[in-house]
């Protein structure tokens, strides 16, 4: 009876390392995930005119910033300023200048009065 008592035990540990093994995985995965679709969204928003609805320095912050505006029916992306430690929200993004001016009035009647435009390079 003791030895179907220790042979469960190990059996239990055992499972318990795997299962802590495939989160770990699952979260690398995750992670990875999201830095590939930062690399993407910081990679399109090259030479585009975009409206920035916030600026952090958390990622985490900036994720769930995102978040709220998606839930506002925006496509929203997250980029990483060049040479900063700041990680942008953006709502929109636009290939004219103009464009872009005339859309940021707009939003910012209407939407967020503290958006502005930031030109990625």
């Amino acid at each position: 009876m003791l030895r179907a008592q220790q042979d469960s035990i190990r059996v239990a540990d055992s499972l318990k390392r795997v299962e802590n093994r495939i989160r770990a995985m699952e979260e690398a995965r995750l992670d990875s995930i999201l830095q590939a679709e930062q690399v993407k969204a910081t990679f399109e928003a090259r030479n585009r005119f975009n409206i920035i609805v916030g600026s952090f320095v958390t990622p985490e912050f900036a994720q769930a910033w995102a978040v709220e505006y998606r839930k506002q029916g925006y496509d929203t992306k997250v980029i990483r300023m060049p040479d900063s430690k700041f990680e942008l929200v953006v709502a929109e993004s636009y290939d004219r200048l103009s464009k872009a001016r005339q859309r940021l009035n707009q939003f910012q009647d209407t939407v967020d009065i503290d958006s502005w435009l930031y030109v990625s390079k």
